[in-house]
């Protein structure tokens, strides 16, 4: 597999320079990025796919995305681990055991040398571990500590000289004692195999079986075979090399290739056959020369213990990388195989190496500055440069054209001996005339730079990014511009480009890609070829067409996407490569891609070139990962949770942390993470690439954590999930729900009462107020009735004045009429005979009855006067009463003097007398005294 890294003719020559060039992914990681010491012993990996490191502080631990350091148990410097089954087995200073994780994600250390009370010896430390069986084997430089894991005993393999290595091939294990020979262990004792002298003489590195023997290597002696009992020297092509570097560590490789870790050197790749296919070290890519251990991974990465940092070197990736350091090639705007040479048009001028060649790259004389395209036509190179346009031949440039800045050339499908040229003002044609090429003429009346355009009949579509696409109508002899029009079907943009695609002309930018239709001479959106541009991925609207593979390139932010004909069948299907962030890029708008042999397309970038190889593309499956779960209060006290079982936390401890990992090391593939919290929010995150994620202030109830990955364009197989409960605070426990429930039954009666108490205040209350206003209504209805009775007792009394008031004047006018009938007769001269006339007017005005009539109709009006005042003044008479009830009248003396049938004069005295009697001061009004009565 590691012969196709590039090319198949790179086979044909000695390559270990090719990758000081064209090299593999290699993840470096220093001492910074792990946060330990810089020295790094041994590597192993977990069925988890977790990557352990024995270093100087510690065992190192990585998941993918983050690195964690377990301190030394006694501080010393870890030589060896090895992951076996579940437990991470750790050799140090007079020390030994296993790592094993916990219930929270961490791992904790048990020692195995004091369960087994070790006696070792002094400065005793062991530097390898291996597992046969049901044995572990713990070596250090003077013994072998053989562990029986079923039993718990252990055994011990004793040596007078250095156990320098200790090798398991074809589950037998071997060592080397040194200036003594190879051995292996055999029920528990050591049984030598070969004494030769050029493994008592050298220090072995490693033994491999090859082909049914053993092959041994030494540090700086190269190869051995043994062979039925006999050691001879490997020889091998790569021993020239080899036996000039001192190599201090070595791994075969599961596809039977062999990689040499050196002590100043780096490392070698070797062929199963011996020959070098690479050799990488500081110069090439590597963090250090010193190569401590080496490890390679389920998924073939190679890692690299250094003596300074650690490296993985992802030598399955379907990508190379070509960077220029020195910046003399500068940046890939178009690249070409001619004549098997590779040519590269950058911003620097034209450089070109044999194909396959680990040379570096040579530079075209003349062409120095910016070249902006490369075309193939009948056998000739052409190159669109900022100066003008030159014919290429091996190192020889020649300028046929010095019309500056040659955008691109295309070929006249109507005429084979011309060819279209497109320059930064307008359109030229180039003929091709006694076997050589030469600028013809320039179409007239069309001087819009022309960097994007494609002849169709007798018009020319230009797209010019600033400008929009124009339709060019041209004369039969490609010298003038008959009609240009500007077309507006598609909207001008920048990075948009033109492009003909099987006969078809297309325009893309980042709404989409447009197909022409000549009919009716508009572009129209193409929904297949669209797929090849997304507008939340959108950078580039450049489009490449590949004509040897029938491959249409588009260039997005995280992707490389093609359109070709599918597998089964010829129906065309969008692929999609995951091309991240950390891949070097081109310029945008600039992108280029040129087929070079079988799968092998080479990317222009703005330091060089990047190779991909799209049959190593694997669709990899891989899960996701929770790691670790702490939660915390407001105080920040952190607690561990258990990654195992549902927890249920307490209230104040509603703030939750995850980490979260995809055991993926491959450097070019870029992992993004998407989490979702059921409970609080059902929706899932934006992807990103944090490997962590945290929750703070969560209310109480139940959540389930959701976590899943996307490495690359692929989602992870699993959705990694943690259920956990957050309690109710305790004002809100189901004790405190009783006692607020009884609280409230307590509160409810305790208010019904109040309530029934006070309704019933209210009641009481109300009726009493009721009965207040139903007393006072009926006080009011008497006193109305009152105030009706008095008011008809008013009136009957002022009926009985008014009849009173009547009567008396009656007797008033009466006597008044009496009088003066009497005084009339007494005047006259016959009055004797008139005496009984007179008589009978006395009578009449004597009369008792008027004054029982009247007396009676007074006592009518003023009921209890007389009596009152006789009350009063027991002395008074009769005509006393008489005279005090005309007074009551409030009669004057002139009106009194006919009812008592006396002059004015006599009442003047009756009232005087009358004064006396009552014993009236002299100042008294009678008439006042009397009214008041």
């Amino acid at each position: 597999m590691y012969k196709n890294f590039i090319f198949v003719a790179f086979f044909l020559l000695p390559v270990f320079y090719l990758f000081a060039q064209e090299r593999p992914p290699i993840e470096i990681y220093s001492p910074k990025t792990y946060n330990a010491e810089n020295q790094n012993w041994g590597i192993s990996q977990s069925k988890e796919k977790d990557i352990y490191v024995a270093n100087n502080k510690g065992l190192l631990e990585f998941n993918g995305s983050n690195w964690k350091l377990y301190p030394s148990p006694n501080e010393t410097i870890i030589r060896s681990v090895n992951v076996i089954d579940d437990l991470i087995f750790t050799g140090c200073y007079r020390e030994f055991g296993f790592w094993k994780k916990n219930e929270f994600g961490n791992l904790n250390y048990t020692s195995l040398s004091q369960k087994l009370n070790i006696p070792f010896l002094d400065d005793e430390e062991i530097w390898n571990i291996i597992s046969i069986d049901e044995w572990i084997l713990f070596q250090s430089l003077k013994r072998i500590y053989i562990y029986n894991t079923k039993q718990e005993t252990y055994s011990i393999i004793e040596s007078n000289t250095t156990l320098y290595k200790i090798f398991k091939v074809n589950n037998t294990i071997y060592f080397q004692r040194t200036k003594d020979g190879i051995y292996k262990i055999e029920n528990g004792k050591s049984i030598l195999v070969s004494n030769d002298i050029a493994v008592r003489e050298n220090l072995l590195v490693n033994m491999f079986e090859l082909n049914g023997n053993i092959l041994i290597e030494t540090e700086d002696n190269g190869f051995f075979m043994l062979e039925d009992g006999l050691l001879k020297k490997w020889d091998v092509p790569a021993n020239e090399i080899i036996e000039k570097t001192s190599v201090y560590r070595s791994l075969k490789l599961r596809d039977g290739s062999f990689i040499l870790g050196t002590i100043s050197d780096g490392i070698i790749h070797l062929l199963p056959d011996g020959t070098i296919d690479y050799q990488l070290n500081q110069n090439n890519g590597l963090g250090n020369n010193t190569v401590q251990s080496v490890f390679e991974d389920v998924d073939n990465n190679i890692w690299l213990g250094l003596n300074n940092g650690i490296n993985c070197i992802n030598v399955t990736s379907p990508f190379r990388v070509y960077k220029n350091e020195d910046g003399k090639i500068g940046t890939v705007y178009a690249s070409i195989i001619y004549h098997n040479n590779l040519y590269l048009g950058t911003n620097q001028g034209l450089f070109f190496k044999p194909l396959g060649s680990t040379s570096d790259f040579k530079f075209v004389g003349g062409t120095q500055g910016q070249v902006w395209s490369l075309f193939k036509y009948d056998d000739t190179l052409f190159c669109g440069h900022n100066v003008g346009t030159f014919i290429v031949k091996n190192d020889v440039a020649e300028r046929i054209s010095d019309i500056e800045g040659t955008w691109n050339i295309i070929p006249i499908e109507e005429n084979k001996n011309q060819l279209l040229q497109g320059n930064y003002d307008g359109l030229y044609v180039l003929e091709k005339q006694n076997d050589s090429w030469h600028l013809k003429n320039k179409i007239q009346g069309f001087d819009i730079s022309s960097k994007f355009f494609e002849k169709i009949g007798n018009n020319i579509l230009v797209s010019h990014e600033y400008k929009g696409v124009f339709k060019i109508e041209i004369d039969n002899d490609l010298t003038k511009a008959v009609k240009v029009v500007k077309d507006t079907s598609v909207e001008k943009a920048l990075t948009s480009s033109l492009i003909k695609y099987h006969n078809d002309i297309y325009y893309a930018y980042k709404k989409g890609v447009f197909k022409y239709n000549t009919e009716k001479q508009i572009f129209t959106k193409d929904t297949l070829l669209s797929n090849l541009i997304k507008n939340e991925e959108y950078s580039s609207g450049k489009l490449v067409y590949d004509k040897e593979t029938n491959k249409l390139w588009s260039f997005s932010a995280k992707d490389l996407n093609y359109i070709a004909p599918g597998k089964l069948s010829n129906i065309p299907k969008v692929n999609k490569i995951s091309y991240p962030e950390a891949l070097p890029k081109g310029l945008t708008g600039y992108e280029n891609i040129t087929h070079l042999n079988n799968q092998v397309f080479l990317i222009g970038t703005a330091s060089g070139y990047i190779l991909i190889d799209l049959d190593k593309i694997q669709d990899k499956s891989f899960n996701v990962n929770i790691n670790s779960i702490t939660v915390s209060d407001l105080n920040s006290n952190y607690q561990d949770v258990s990654l195992f079982e549902t927890n249920t936390f307490k209230n104040n401890y509603n703030n939750i942390d995850f980490t979260f990992s995809v055991a993926e090391f491959d450097k070019y593939l870029d992992t993004e993470y998407q989490y979702q919290l059921a409970g609080i929010d059902n929706h899932w995150s934006t992807w990103s690439k944090n490997a962590s994620v945290s929750f703070k202030y969560l209310p109480y109830g139940d959540y389930v954590f959701n976590v899943r990955a996307k490495t690359g364009n692929k989602i992870s197989n699993n959705i990694a999930t943690y259920s956990f409960n957050i309690k109710r605070p305790w004002l809100l426990s189901n004790a405190m729900i009783t006692v607020y429930i009884f609280l409230f039954w307590l509160f409810s009666l305790i208010i019904h009462n109040i309530y029934k108490r006070y309704y019933k205040k209210q009641r009481e209350k109300l009726l009493l107020k009721t009965k207040q206003e139903l007393e006072l209504k009926e006080l009011e209805n008497q006193k109305q009735l009152m105030k009706f009775n008095n008011d008809k007792l008013r009136q009957d009394i002022e009926n009985k004045n008014r009849e009173l008031g009547i009567a008396t004047m009656s007797l008033i006018k009466k006597n008044e009429f009496l009088n003066n009938i009497k005084k009339e007769i007494k005047s006259q001269d016959n009055v004797k005979n008139l005496k009984n006339v007179v008589k009978i007017i006395d009578q009449n005005l004597n009369n008792t009855d008027d004054w029982n009539l009247f007396e009676e109709a007074f006592n009518n009006a003023d009921k209890d006067f007389l009596k009152k005042v006789k009350t009063l003044h027991p002395s008074l008479t009769s005509n006393d009463l008489r005279l005090c009830a005309y007074l009551r009248l409030n009669l004057s003396s002139k009106e009194i003097a006919p009812l008592l049938n006396i002059s004015s004069r006599s009442v003047e005295v009756k009232r005087y007398r009358l004064r006396k009697k009552m014993g009236l001061p002299h100042d008294s009004s009678l008439t006042d005294y009397i009214l008041e009565i």
